[in-house]
């Protein structure tokens, strides 16, 4: 994680003072600062999970996921008012190194390396070795590691796609109502970062809290909470599409509600892969989930949004319209992404409990246990 925190710390740095005639040296090392960030943020949970457990854990998780939209929307925020107070985009790259580098301290400082499954095995941990291929085959097994998975993806394409296009769509929008000027085009940004700091931290709470509520009494409850947050965000996203020609405030308030309903998912979705995933293969679980996500998720969507945007354009279309009718996809994939998390419903407790038996936090029951997990308990009764 320090290793990953530095190289992104020095590439988002350098990243800030490459010129306008060095376009393809910006995008090497924004890639690059991504890189950094998915090593940290691959680990990161892992650690969490191997000092906590139970409810706890649900808090401590919640707490570290709401700092993913508070800190995207903060970069909203952050970003415009350093490029308008110095006249000069490329001070919106350099504020947030300087808060990495005090996270870089803190971790080299505070942060514990505790052994694999320490939380669940009272400070013993969990030591059996195993190869890539033999973890991918196992999640692969995993069918609520699969179909849960398959869910984030499409929470981040939606994420990806919104957070890339609204501010440009909303922008439009004023052009459209003939409201636009230079103050109120700015303000989009430091709005859209406000509400997106907000609904994070709100949304992750609210969805932590109904998993504890609920998680014992409805084995499933996570997934469907996830799938509730998804489906739930699909009227909001389409009334945010159509209401925007009519009433921007009104947009704001279908926005705000969308993505503290898309925001109920992550916390709880990061608790769904700890405590269906041995803890041996949770980082290789959590690498695997990060790369498809973005991937197939966030990296692309905001892409084929544009894409489609100008296959609808032409010289009898406005380009607000051919925009607003790509933003289709959206609501579209957030029903994708809710039959994923129902379907991960149908799994997520005997994926559960085969690791809870694995981790001796159950009695073995009398029948014979899945192949993989009785693999898992071989081995470990061998170290």
């Amino acid at each position: 994680m320090i290793g990953g925190l530095s190289v992104w710390l020095l590439t988002a740095t350098a990243s800030s003072f490459v010129n306008k005639s060095q376009f393809w040296l910006l995008a090497l090392l924004r890639g690059l600062v991504g890189t950094g960030e998915a090593s940290y943020s691959t680990v990161a949970p892992t650690i969490i999970s191997d000092l906590f457990t139970g409810g706890k854990r649900s808090i401590m998780i919640c707490i570290f996921y709401i700092f993913i939209p508070v800190g995207s929307g903060l970069g909203y925020i952050t970003g415009q008012g350093f490029a308008s107070l110095t006249g000069d985009w490329h001070w919106a790259l350099r504020i947030t190194p300087i808060m990495g580098a005090v996270g870089l301290i803190l971790m080299i400082i505070l942060c514990p390396n505790p052994p694999r499954g320490a939380a669940e095995t009272h400070g013993e941990g969990v030591t059996e070795q195993s190869s890539y291929l033999e973890d991918v085959k196992y999640l692969l097994k995993n069918k609520s590691y699969v179909w849960s998975s398959l869910g984030v993806t499409a929470l981040a394409f939606l994420t990806g796609a919104l957070a890339f296009w609204l501010p440009i769509f909303l922008s439009r929008a004023r052009d459209n109502q003939k409201l636009s000027d230079k103050l109120s085009d700015s303000s989009d940004s430091y709005i859209f970062g406000a509400v997106t700091v907000a609904t994070g931290i709100l949304g992750g709470a609210l969805g932590t809290t109904l998993s504890r509520l609920f998680r014992d009494k409805v084995p499933n409850a996570d997934p469907l909470i996830c799938a509730v947050g998804m489906l739930g965000s699909v009227p909001c996203l389409f009334i945010t599409i159509f209401l925007a020609s009519a009433s921007i405030p009104g947009t704001y308030v279908f926005i705000f509600l969308g993505e503290l309903l898309l925001s109920l998912n992550w916390a709880v979705l990061a608790d769904i892969l700890l405590y269906v995933v041995i803890p041996t293969r949770r980082a290789t679980a959590e690498a695997l989930q990060i790369t498809v996500g973005h991937l197939l998720g966030d990296a692309g969507s905001p892409y084929l949004i544009g894409v489609v945007s100008d296959a609808i354009y032409s010289g009898n279309t406005e380009k607000f319209d051919s925009l607003k009718y790509s933003l289709l996809l959206c609501p579209v994939v957030g029903i994708v992404g809710g039959v994923f998390f129902f379907i991960t419903a149908i799994y997520i407790a005997e994926d559960r409990k085969a690791v809870q038996q694995l981790l001796g936090e159950e009695p073995q029951p009398p029948q014979h246990p899945a192949p993989e997990p009785s693999v898992e308990l071989s081995n470990r009764g061998n170290v």
